[in-house]
């Protein structure tokens, strides 16, 4: 795989909109207006949002509960600390987003399971324990996307019982990640259906090169948290495919990756916050991908691979490996030498960095990130 030389600059273009079904809010008179919505929902899941308006004087910090009615339970939230006990849910701020100017208004998305059959919305919201008990309309939902992209995708629809079709709604991390962290992004474009097996798949190479490290270097990297953070993209498949960017169509497809997750994330490139890792669903037959100075971006065969659609998973483990130790600083060896920064990655796991290998990336940029 080919080392990234040089990354290209953000691009602009308006973020595509994520189709949400509204609840009507939970009406408190002077104090907060609580609106929950459904975004998404399939077999046994669904994607929440709760958005709180303070009415009342400014907030330094808030604590939102409620009690669901149907057996829901929430199971991964970002821009809240979110805890359950049976039905009662209570959401707090995290440190970035605790301050709510009057008339402001803070926002916060979950995943959650339910039993397939109802699916009923809170009536009963509470901020720092005022009442915010207004009537709430029962809402409709986002129909799951049933039918595969009207172009070739790099993945068929995944059966009824599968994984949803449609997905969360790219609101970002659930924080900023602290410096130092690996973030890892799958950009979905406009006309390929969400998967859940891609999120999935990437997270689990990510934590595999993750016990790699440790075992080679008795240090390893962090993750965020969620490991991979679903990005909706601007564009079709082909537009990321037949756009020119960079010298050479090899690179079309990831660079254009890699700047539009700049400019939504404001990412730098290279950055010396985070390490990050890009995987898109799209590929051209002279796709490829590559690392280098903090960045690993991979085109639609690598995604395809993680979530299990490209044949034996030792190859992905790695690949990322060996993408990852280009982000980390090093050069792919002259020859087959039996480490994963020459074609012995193909041989994974049966294969090791050197001392040198070993030196290197501690010593490195990014050295500082292993702990």
């Amino acid at each position: 795989m080919k080392r990234l030389l040089a990354a290209a600059a953000a691009m602009g273009l308006a973020a595509a909109a994520f189709a949400t079904a509204t609840a009507g809010p939970a009406a408190a008179a002077t104090a907060c207006r609580v609106t929950y919505t459904i975004g998404s929902q399939w077999p046994g899941g669904f994607t929440g949002n709760v958005n709180l308006t303070n009415l009342g004087d400014p907030l330094n910090g808030w604590t939102i509960r409620w009690s669901f009615a149907g057996g829901q339970a929430v199971t991964q939230a970002w821009n809240a600390a979110v805890t359950q006990s049976g039905a009662a849910v209570t959401a707090a701020n995290v440190g970035w987003n605790g301050n709510v100017a009057t008339n402001g208004s803070v926002s916060f998305g979950f995943n959650g399971s339910w039993n397939g059959s109802s699916n009923p919305v809170p009536t009963n919201f509470s901020v720092n324990g005022v009442a915010c008990n207004g009537p709430v309309p029962t809402p409709g939902t986002t129909t799951p996307t049933s039918a595969p992209p009207t172009s070739t995708a790099p993945t068929s629809p995944p059966p009824t019982t599968g994984p949803p079709t449609t997905g969360p709604p790219t609101t970002g991390p659930p924080a900023t990640p602290p410096n130092g962290t690996i973030r890892v992004y799958w950009l979905k474009p406009t006309d390929v259906a969400y998967d859940q097996r891609y999120p999935d798949g990437i997270a689990n190479v990510m934590r595999e090169a993750q016990r790699y490290y440790q075992q080679e270097l008795g240090k390893t990297f962090r993750l965020n948290n969620p490991v991979v953070e679903v990005v909706n993209g601007d564009h079709p498949r082909s537009w990321y495919e037949n756009t020119p960017n960079g010298n050479e169509c090899y690179w079309w497809v990831v660079f254009n990756m890699q700047q539009e997750l700049m400019r939504k994330l404001n990412l730098r490139a290279p950055d010396s916050r985070w390490i990050n890792v890009g995987e898109i669903s799209a590929e051209a037959s002279c796709s490829g991908g590559g690392g280098g100075s903090g960045w690993v971006i991979l085109s639609g065969h690598d995604a395809d691979g993680a979530a299990g659609i490209g044949g034996n998973m030792n190859r992905w483990y790695g690949g990322m490996v060996h993408e990852l130790g280009h982000a980390f600083g090093l050069p792919d060896s002259s020859s087959t030498d039996g480490t994963p920064m020459s074609a012995s990655f193909y041989n994974y796991p049966n294969t090791h960095f050197s001392q040198a290998q070993k030196n290197n990336i501690l010593n490195g940029p990014y050295g500082s990130f292993l702990y």
